[in-house]
């Protein structure tokens, strides 16, 4: 393949850190590159570097003649008074751009809600942070330079980027470069990976997940690293490898190789002793939202006050130990419903029930509740904690907890002012949970952190005994923290048994339906309601009730002889090392059998609407 640009022995050191330290690297057609590291490793300056806006102290980067890079940056550099249509496409003549299909599929899937003449000034910041993505994406590059292009975005807008990334150059062709701790995004996108830290940058095969399998291996057979980030890497690979998102997509990396490297790992967390334990500090009411229709205040076309409902009609019984996660677009209402719960928000129409026992910690987006504190040390703010806690069973202090969470000693030391975001969320984080809260609401508690420490977030709430509502843009941290996800759609909420998946096929199929023409409406109408509600014929839908039925029926059987297969185990000899193996192979085939046939029953349910 065909150099596009590089870097030879380059060196790059600030007044209080060495940033990069003879690195050489080099970026080949057709690379697709994800850069991981802990904050503050020097992920971004290394994209600045290769893309020529920063100047190394030793070494130099060489760029193909005549390449054409695109850089997007964690700050845009639009203007305010400009419009959007300025800012996206300059002065390019309308016939130029809107004749492009590919331009105008861009258009469609970031900004189709942008005022297209209205000021950037005026937008919100994910919608400025769209408009600075199509900016460059209807740029012609040969290597895409992304800074954190998931920030600000929601799930939708996060998935149609994975998409046209994948698809907008062909095999062998372009490089892409992109920092983000969005790892499903990862996944989706690159083919290989560099870990920045220490001044050095350490290549790896395949995406996330191969990148994590391959730092265990690393680091098991070094020897060197420490104990603590290594389980927490194993712990995390078994939970990619034992779920049924990684069984699907067996080629992503070693499943096989995962699972002996993990056979000692526990399960991520114990789902049954969490519930008994959240059940004896809450009870049996925990939170019933019960037709409940909210919104805001607005004035109408008069100048009075009129009422604009956010949500409609939501009911949302949620029990002890639940852990549930909230999915939605931007502006769907999902800080709203958390509000409601809240009682800040009092309901337009229906109520809402709270147990006696409940008590609420909360992890604002904006952490205003590190406000009061912003002179404070983190010491000073600990010592006003208790200073025994349980964790995991075991004894602890509030400051090994914080150290648990990536805090150093000597930074017990800094007052919060000076803390970074990722450092305050963190912080924030703990302190929600030394409140001794039995229902923890997290709304984007991923945002400013890094892989590791993402990890190590996920690490501690997989052993937090209460009921856990999580809102995030970050599919991976939905998927790892969350047991069962809702849906907020057009003001309504609806639970998504199939998950992310089914919830982008929904929101998919939403927005086609939104986009038809007003003939084709009409059609719809004259149809019976089954009819307009699932386009399905009473023949289909007749077909499709026998098979679902059908596969239920099979899913109970199969379950059966899987755990007349599990309990099998205990009879099989210990020693005996090869039936063990066909045993668990057995296990493993029946397993792969049921998630076949659950999959083939979401699918057949989604169409039957019912």
């Amino acid at each position: 393949m065909a150099a596009l640009l590089g870097c030879d022995a380059v060196s790059l050191e600030y007044p209080t850190k060495v940033i990069l330290k003879d690195v050489t690297l080099g970026v080949a057609e057709g690379d697709r590159i994800g850069i991981v590291g802990k904050n503050g490793d020097g992920k971004s300056t290394l994209l600045s570097v290769l893309a020529g806006i920063t100047e190394p102290d030793e070494g130099r980067v060489t760029h193909r003649r005549d390449l054409r890079v695109g850089v997007l940056g964690q700050r845009d550099a639009l203007c305010d008074t400009d419009t959007v249509h300025h800012a996206v496409v300059g002065d390019l003549p309308e016939y130029e751009w809107a004749a492009s299909p590919v331009v105008r599929s861009i258009l469609d899937g970031l900004i189709a809600d942008v005022p297209w003449e209205g000021a950037v000034g005026e937008l919100s910041g994910g919608q400025r942070r769209r408009v600075d993505l199509a900016r460059l994406l209807i740029g012609d590059y040969d290597v895409l330079m992304l800074d954190e292009p998931t920030n600000h975005l929601d799930m939708r807008t996060i998935n149609w980027l994975a998409e046209h990334l994948k698809s907008r150059w062909q095999a062998g062709v372009g490089a892409l470069l992109v920092v983000t701790h969005d790892r499903w995004f990862l996944d989706e996108v690159c083919t290989s990976m560099w870990e920045v830290h220490d001044g050095c940058v350490d290549p790896f095969e395949g995406g996330y997940s191969a990148y994590i399998l391959q730092r265990v291996e690393r680091d098991r057979m070094a020897r060197v690293t420490e104990e603590r980030r290594r389980n927490m890497a194993r712990k995390e690979l078994a939970w990619l490898s034992r779920g049924a998102q990684a069984r699907s997509t067996k080629p992503k990396f070693r499943v096989d190789a995962a699972r002996e490297l993990i056979a000692d790992v526990p399960p991520v967390r114990d789902e049954l002793e969490l519930k008994r334990l959240a059940v004896s500090r809450l009870g049996k009411q925990v939170i019933d939202v019960l037709d409940v229709t909210a919104g805001y205040d607005t004035a109408d076309s008069e100048g009075g006050a009129a009422s604009r409902p956010v949500l409609n009609d939501v009911t949302w019984l949620i029990g002890a130990g639940d852990r549930f996660g909230l999915l939605g677009e931007n502006g769907a209402g999902k800080s709203t419903l958390l509000n409601v719960i809240q009682g800040k928000i009092a309901p337009l129409l229906g109520r809402v029930k709270i147990g006696q026992t409940v008590r609420f910690g909360v992890l604002s987006q904006q952490l205003e509740e590190l406000d009061p504190h912003m002179d404070e040390t983190i010491r000073e703010v600990l010592s006003t904690y208790k200073r025994v806690y349980i964790v995991d069973g075991k004894e602890t202090s509030p400051e090994k907890l914080c150290e648990r969470l990536g805090f150093t000693t000597k930074q017990l030391w800094s007052r919060i002012k000076d803390l970074s975001g990722g450092q305050r969320r963190r912080l924030s984080l703990l302190l929600t949970i030394l409140d001794e809260p039995n229902v923890l609401m997290l709304d984007e508690p991923g945002n400013d952190l890094d892989t590791d420490m993402l990890a190590i977030v996920e690490d501690l709430l997989d052993g937090w005994p209460g009921t856990l509502i999580l809102v995030t843009h970050d599919r991976f941290l939905m998927e790892r923290v969350t047991d069962s996800q809702f849906a907020l759609i057009d003001g309504h909420l609806r639970h998504v048994p199939g998950g992310v998946d089914q919830y982008l096929k929904l929101v998919n199929e939403a927005s086609a339906a939104a986009s038809e023409t007003p003939a084709s409406r009409t059609q719809e109408c004259s149809a019976s309601p089954s009819q307009a509600a699932s386009g399905l014929s009473n023949a289909e839908r007749q077909r499709l009730r026998r098979e679902v039925s059908s596969l239920e029926r099979k899913m109970e059987a199969r379950r059966a002889e899987l755990e007349k297969l599990q309990a099998g185990m205990a009879d099989v000899d210990p020693t005996d090392y090869a039936a063990l193996e066909a045993q668990q192979k057995k296990i493993d085939e029946k397993q792969d059998e049921l998630d076949d046939l659950e999959t083939s029953w979401f699918e057949a349910s989604e169409q039957l609407g019912e």
